[in-house]
């Protein structure tokens, strides 16, 4: 994230003159400091994707890499401003805009959106920002926490969540506790535009040459390790009749200091891995335990108010093996495009994943998914969708999985034991396919034919992990002893 602090330097060492905006002047070409008009609402259009590449870890072509992306419609109002900051008031849609090629179920960004704007009961959010434009503060935060409480509690739609070991399981707890501590993280995972969009943007007039670069550097935190990124900005061209400049940013993270970060991720992933992993040539291992990222922006700015009309970002993280790039357009609905689009923001065919995403009840419910992951997950197999059956619903096959390990732990929030089960790598990836297919369904988890826990899915468990929670801990003993035995095996189903 962009801090007023950093902002305010870079925009310092790329001034060669202050004057007064907006012109061109022997000096370089003059950008105002943003200055947008009370009042006035913008609408902007967003189109994002995500590429994930795990080949490496794959032998079956097509299963290793995956393509997810969303179109929205998103607008925005400042409502006050003053010499210490802005009031914004950020409306959000889930809905497909007019005119987006392609069929709907490839947009599943936008389906998965959908159920994070209902988890989190709201579909509006006021942000208290600098005079960039970055967001530094959240209205209503104790109203958004208190509903994912409450559905935490009740489960969606209302209905009773089957014990807290499946709030666990879901990751709602860890998720309420993060957005407690740092609010910040709602509006990055419902509104991520305002921050691109305020990395064009000065609080202050500014002037620059055509050409020249200028690099800074600062350190983001990952995890508790200090990382140098170096920034390169450079103002590209200037549009003389739309009074418009386009800038570039080039960020690079230090490789040994982001390798460092992700090593407890890469660990996750190699054990997830484990019979792929005991494989690895000592280069292959070497270069599994390399990470990086960079980021590549290009940003349109109005020499009227200073304002962002268009950006394009490219994040690309490689890490473990693996790959994640996420590509970002916005583009102000009142102004003409002008940077290309990458091809996987328009491609009519591409090969996404194929998900059975069931939207959750409005009223109250279950939390969507937040990328804040640094290592994606494993792309599913196989579909777990079937065709409808007589009665009109899609129906969802259970899954027969493999146990790895299974143990009996104190349970970390409460008094009492749990049972602690590590699936197979091959069943970790079959049981996420099944929880993201049954997101919203209450479901059943089976030992030797016995139902022993319902747990309503309310996001796609990762890891491989099923916790069970049981004030008894000879019965967890028990069950932990019965897995334990060679070809033991769980069923997991939709409760009937």
């Amino acid at each position: 994230m962009t801090s007023l602090l950093w902002k305010r330097f870079v925009w310092f060492c790329l001034c060669l003159t202050l004057s007064t905006p907006p012109a061109w002047s022997a000096g370089g070409v003059a950008i105002p400091g943003y200055a947008p008009a009370p009042g006035v609402e913008r609408s902007y259009r967003v189109q994002k994707a995500t590429e994930t590449d795990m080949s490496f870890w794959f032998d079956k072509p097509g299963a290793s890499a995956m393509t997810v992306r969303g179109a929205f419609r998103q607008r925005m109002t400042v409502l006050s401003r003053d010499e210490d900051g802005m009031r914004v008031r950020w409306s959000l849609t889930a809905d497909l805009p007019d005119g987006i090629a392609g069929l709907a179920d490839s947009y599943q960004m936008n389906l998965l959106y959908r159920n994070s704007l209902t988890a989190y009961g709201t579909a509006a959010l006021e942000l208290e920002t600098d005079l960039n434009g970055n967001p530094r503060d959240l209205s209503g935060v104790d109203q958004i926490v208190a509903h994912m409480w409450e559905v935490a509690a009740n489960g969606p739609g209302g209905v009773p969540a089957a014990g807290a070991s499946a709030a666990r399981q879901s990751g709602v707890y860890d998720i309420i506790a993060k957005l407690e501590a740092n609010p910040l993280q709602i509006v990055a995972a419902l509104v991520p535009e305002a921050q691109l969009l305020a990395t064009g943007q000065s609080y202050q007039d500014e002037t620059m040459d055509i050409g020249p670069a200028s690099t800074t550097s600062r350190d983001e935190d990952y995890g508790g390790v200090s990382v140098p990124v170096t920034s390169t900005w450079t103002l590209k061209s200037t549009d003389a009749t739309a009074r418009t400049a386009t800038l570039s940013l080039s960020e690079e993270a230090d490789a040994a200091a982001f390798s460092q970060s992700q090593q407890p991720a890469i660990a996750n992933l190699m054990t997830g891995f484990a019979e792929r992993a005991k494989s690895l040539t000592a280069d292959q291992l070497a270069s599994v335990k390399r990470a990086s990222k960079s980021r590549s922006v290009e940003l349109v700015v109005s020499l009227n108010d200073g304002s962002t009309l268009e950006a394009s970002e490219i994040v690309t993280v490689e890490a473990g093996g693996t790959t994640l790039r996420t590509y970002t357009h916005i583009l102000r609905e009142d102004m003409p495009a002008s940077l290309p689009l990458p091809a996987v923001l328009t491609a009519k065919d591409m090969q996404t994943p194929d998900l059975h995403i069931e939207p959750l009840p409005s009223a109250k419910a279950g939390p969507g998914i937040l990328d804040e992951l640094s290592i994606p997950p494993a792309p599913p197999k196989t579909s777990q969708t079937v065709a409808p059956d007589n009665d009109g619903p899609k129906a969802i096959a259970p899954v027969s999985l493999e146990v790895k390990s299974a143990k009996v732990v104190s349970a970390p929030t409460s008094f009492g034991s749990e049972l602690d089960i590590m699936l197979t790598p091959e069943s970790a990836a079959k049981f996420q396919d099944f929880t993201q297919a049954a997101v919203g369904e209450i479901t059943q988890v089976l030992i030797n034919d016995k139902v022993v826990i319902e747990p309503r899915i309310l996001t796609p468990i990762t890891g491989g992990h099923i916790v069970i929670s049981e004030p008894d801990s000879k019965l967890l003993q028990d069950m932990a002893e019965q897995l334990t035995f060679p070809e033991a095996k769980i069923l997991v189903r939709l409760r009937p």
